[in-house]
């Protein structure tokens, strides 16, 4: 009886994770739609990355591997925000292949240092071994390979209150912590400045966590509400950012659509 050969290896992920650490600016969008053909609009439009939102968004664990197929038949990077920072949640988006993660509500050294040890396999860290499943190539991923996936897996984690502010030093020196992500419209609440983006404490929180991923070579990451407010991040120093959503573009493209048609038949 004749064993059939293995399967041929795809070509690797795009690794953004190397590009984060080089200081190169990447630009992405959040996934919170729930639809796999929104996820793949998104992904086709050219984003370094797009965020599968797993927190906020309308989708489910039930949705998510539908919509990592659909990003990662492009050259868009998919990463996941998980519901919250549990084992199980953190290595089932990364069995399904996901690239990366985003982590939110952790404030601590030792919160994130214990989530990292379910981001990467042994020796660097806890996470279950399953090679058969997606994450592991279906089989494709050998033993030795997966110190590579460990260094190519990128660590997103935010920044949503004061708290998480205030340790951005000690935060962005950890290993696996790849961006520091400011969520604008948390971390302005927290401050008891709700919207109010353009106080001087909050400039100034902003100031600090850029500070803090610049001494450690990290990359500081924030939302904003559209590409055209882009410039003045950059100038502040965030070099991962996100400048929409799929649901913010369907809105504003149904909306430009029908004002641009009720113009033209007044």
């Amino acid at each position: 009886m004749s064993t059939l050969p293995p399967a041929p290896p795809l070509p690797p992920r795009v690794d953004l994770r190397s590009r984060i650490l080089a200081g190169e600016v990447t630009i992405g969008a959040f996934v919170n739609l729930g639809s796999l053909a929104g996820a793949e609009l998104t992904a086709r439009a050219g984003f370094d990355w797009v965020i599968v939102d797993l927190e906020h968004g309308m989708g489910s664990e039930a949705d998510l591997h539908a919509q990592l197929l659909a990003v990662q038949g492009t050259p868009t990077a998919a990463l996941v925000r998980v519901a919250s920072a549990e084992r199980l949640r953190v290595g089932r988006a990364l069995d399904m292949g996901a690239d990366g993660l985003m982590i939110p509500r952790l404030e601590s050294v030792a919160e994130v240092a214990e989530t990292l040890t379910w981001m990467r396999f042994p020796p660097d860290g806890i996470r279950g071994v399953a090679l058969p499943n997606r994450g592991g190539g279906y089989g494709e991923a050998t033993h030795p390979d997966l110190h590579q996936r460990n260094a190519r897996l990128t660590g997103v984690f935010q920044v949503e209150s004061m708290t998480a502010v205030e340790a951005s030093d000690a935060l962005a020196a950890i290993d696996g912590v790849d961006v520091l992500f400011v969520g604008p419209a948390d971390l302005s609440h927290s401050m008891g400045i709700p919207g109010r983006f353009d106080e001087p404490s909050f400039v100034a929180a902003l100031d600090r966590v850029v500070a803090a991923c610049r001494s450690a070579g990290k990359s500081a990451g924030i939302l904003l509400k559209d590409a055209s407010v882009l410039p003045p991040a950059l100038a502040q120093g965030f070099t991962f950012v996100g400048v929409g959503s799929d649901s913010a573009f369907l809105a504003g493209g149904a909306r430009a659509a029908v004002a641009l048609a009720r113009a033209t038949i007044a």
